[in-house]
């Protein structure tokens, strides 16, 4: 069948219109303030990154991201709110490694991990530190694995709390050496470090800004950073690979996501603008300052790095044997 002139342009016209909706969308956004959850209290790395983020992104895009902290339930509360939220781009979520790690660690989570977001970007990451204090007979990562082996039960480690990364990062650490040492949980990141401080739990798995000042003062000993990568605030510490233990690294990051079916010109231009807020210097700066490094990946390589990180935790939570209720 042969189509007229006017049948052709009546087609083009309801094809346009079939798309128009979701062009318009893409081509306004944002029209209104965005919603930026931060499933955690204010103050927290994550919160802080999230922040940086938000702050660019109204500046950039000229439409106020605002943040709105929902803590509880080590992240759940917050992320099962996001995935409730209208797919429209007016809520992102900025998560952390928790969003990956939680399914596992609780008997019910209000969120799919896989089906209830669509991943933007991971915006940065952060290092890790190994950390002891200066009585433990240890200078390197072998010899306080050494000085654990020839006492069973004497050390044990601090962490910011039962879940945290630091948390799985050390119950990694103890099963796969088959260490004889006992997790002491704590509230927070300095929490803990005091605690290593006093003397009380002579190791400490945590964030590396608590630590930072403490270790180039002497009153801590950091053995490594457990990273992928090494860090300017303390040049001289090698990575947990250098120290020849390259299966012990581990980030904290953070990720950006949006409630799954976004549309995805929305999706690439979050991340683009992302992307060219953490290559300004002055963000590289205040983002080293709290210890965070740039990534900005893609959509699919976020989204491959959740199901990685998700796979290892799960591993690691089902092993220890570890159950948040």
């Amino acid at each position: 069948m042969t189509l007229n002139r006017r049948q052709l342009l009546g087609a083009s016209c309801a094809t346009l219109a079939a798309f128009a909706p979701r062009l318009a969308r893409a081509d306004v956004y944002p029209a209104k303030p965005v919603r930026v959850i931060v499933p955690f209290a204010a103050g927290g790395p994550n919160d802080l990154a999230a922040r940086l983020i938000a702050q660019g992104l109204s500046d950039s895009l000229g439409k106020q991201f605002y943040v709105e902290n929902i803590g509880g339930a080590g992240g759940n509360v917050g992320t099962g709110q996001a995935a409730r939220a209208a797919p429209d781009g007016y809520t992102i979520i900025a998560v952390a490694p928790s969003y990956a790690a939680n399914p596992a660690l609780f008997d019910n989570v209000p969120y799919d991990p896989v089906k209830s977001f669509d991943a933007v970007t991971v915006a940065a990451t952060a290092p890790t530190v190994l950390t002891v204090h200066p009585s433990v007979p240890a200078t390197t990562v072998a010899e306080l694995i050494a000085a654990i082996k020839e006492t069973p039960g004497k050390y044990s480690y601090a962490s910011p709390g039962t879940g945290t990364p630091p948390h799985l990062l050390g119950e990694l650490f103890r099963l796969s050496l088959h260490l004889d040492m006992v997790h002491v949980p704590f509230a927070s990141g300095g929490q803990a470090i005091g605690s290593t401080l006093a003397g009380n739990t002579p190791v400490s798995f945590g964030a590396l800004p608590p630590a930072v000042q403490h270790v180039k003062e002497g009153k801590l000993r950091a053995l490594a950073i457990t990273s992928t990568a090494p860090s300017d605030a303390l040049t001289g510490v090698p990575t947990i690979a250098q120290a020849g233990y390259p299966d012990f690294a581990a980030d904290i990051w953070t990720a950006v996501l949006v409630p799954a079916g976004t549309p995805k010109e929305i999706i690439a231009l979050l991340q683009r603008e992302i992307a060219k807020l953490v290559s300004l210097p002055e963000i590289k700066e205040r983002m080293a300052s709290l210890g965070y490094q740039p990534v900005a990946n893609t959509p699919d390589e976020c989204a491959r790095h959740i199901e990685t990180e998700a796979t290892r935790w799960a591993k690691v939570i089902r092993e220890a044997g570890i159950k948040v209720r």
